[in-house]
């Protein structure tokens, strides 16, 4: 999964196509996992993160509308005969960390795998993101995706169809100071990202000049905050989350729940250098960079008092994308 710096939003159609985009992020420790056990005469699907289940004697038997992204997976990837496919992810559904998009990179490299077909890191992001958004139809954009697939962190750059890549290569002590004062925080309420980036994006489609002056606002904090990222500037990190976020808000009314303000004011309170909703917003998780070590502001963010209930994540970057054996 991901932790999108800046630039969110900017990646999804038709931005990305009129405008382009410009997005930050770095993967992440918590990670999506697909098993498949081949053998039998069924093909049954369990999604343990949803407790679903789906059974039937063949590919065309999978039921329209039930555990969409697997079977939209199936249907791009089939593989012949019987077996079991089991997806496990490390976040909570609707966390706005990506886990559709890095459960859509693991589908395609487990399935990819069992068809014996080997594909680039880029040839996995971009078949993930058309299992999602064309064959499954749930809207958004490709940053999830290429951050699943490729690891590490970088400045991504859409221009549809094209996706430009740039590593960004973290001073080592500045990469472990914004892994130790890196909170994160789930509301504990899921949001539906693609009914939110409909409206959005259907508003920026119309012209309205609030939400076309966002997006282009959050396209030039994806390039300063690379170059933040670059210059191991903490403190300028932390103000273009901020920033970021400001922008976000301005895109839909809905985009900031009354659980994300009481988080963000326990984090001010405990000494925030700034922060964000991770993903597209209106509710999920989001994160702040802190002044000290996050483990000893996490209990006055995230527990009793004004962020009552939110439960913290651990935080780790990953430098390997998707694996499959």
């Amino acid at each position: 999964m991901r932790l999108d710096f800046a630039g969110g939003w900017t990646d999804v159609p038709p931005f990305s196509a009129r405008d382009g985009g410009v997005v930050v992020n770095a993967a992440i420790g918590l990670r999506a996992h697909v098993e498949i056990k081949l053998g039998g005469t069924l093909l049954k699907l369990v999604a343990e993160e949803l407790g679903e289940t789906l059974e039937c004697a063949n590919s065309g038997g999978l039921v329209p509308g039930k555990l969409p992204l697997l079977t939209a997976a199936l249907r791009m990837f089939p593989v012949l005969g019987g077996f079991t496919l089991t997806t496990r992810c490390d976040a909570p559904p609707g966390s706005g960390l990506g886990s559709s998009g890095a459960l859509g990179v693991a589908l395609v490299g487990a399935l990819s795998r069992a068809r014996q077909e080997s594909m680039s890191q880029q040839d996995v992001a971009d078949h993930a993101w058309q299992v999602e958004t064309i064959e499954a139809q749930l809207p958004g954009g490709k940053q999830d995706q290429y951050a699943a697939a490729l690891g590490g962190v970088h400045r991504l750059t859409f221009r549809d169809p094209d996706v430009g890549i740039e590593p960004l290569t973290l001073d080592p002590a500045f990469a472990a100071a914004l892994e130790r004062q890196t909170l994160i925080c789930y509301t504990n309420k899921s949001r539906v990202s693609g009914d939110t980036i409909l409206r959005v994006m259907g508003a920026y489609e119309r012209g309205d000049s609030k939400v076309t002056g966002a997006l282009r606002g959050l396209k030039e904090t994806g390039n300063a905050m690379a170059d933040a990222l670059r210059a191991a500037d903490l403190a300028r990190v932390g103000a273009l989350l901020t920033e970021n976020w400001q922008h976000q808000q301005a895109l839909d009314p809905g985009m900031r729940t009354r659980e994300m303000a009481q988080l963000e004011a326990g984090a001010l309170q405990a000494g925030a250098l700034g922060g964000k909703a991770a993903g597209s917003g209106a509710g999920g998780c989001m994160f702040f960079l802190m002044r000290g070590d996050a483990r000893q502001a996490a209990s006055a963010v995230a527990g009793g008092g004004k962020g009552a209930g939110a439960q913290v994540l651990p935080l780790a970057w990953a430098s390997e994308g998707v694996r499959s054996w």
